[in-house]
């Protein structure tokens, strides 16, 4: 696997990156990515993209299982900006606003 410096940061990560936003869907249950979590590990991908929204926030939580003793081999890119519900806390972080149109 090549690799590459993540800016100035020091981290080298994986020059494919693997999308988890069907993990958690009835496709690709925890057990499935479990298994493409060992698989990427062993392959030396450690680049992993996810956000808070695929799935309803089930991808963020069976991907966190598949992790869990192996944090340090992963680097985990996520985007957090989409609203997941109607809560004051649920929107842009926390912000409690809704995202601007066209922005």
């Amino acid at each position: 696997m090549l690799y590459r410096n993540l800016g100035p940061s020091g981290l080298k990560v994986s020059v494919i990156g693997l999308g988890t936003n069907r993990f958690g869907s009835a496709g690709v249950p925890e057990e499935a990515v479990r298994n493409i979590i060992d698989y990427a590990q062993e392959v030396g991908i450690n680049h992993l993209d996810s956000a808070n929204v695929y799935q309803g926030g089930r991808s963020e939580e069976t991907l966190g299982k598949a992790l869990k003793g192996r944090w340090d081999k992963f680097v985990l890119a996520t985007k957090v900006f989409s609203p997941m519900g109607e809560g004051p806390n649920d929107n842009e972080c926390g912000r409690g606003q809704p995202a601007p149109v066209g922005k």
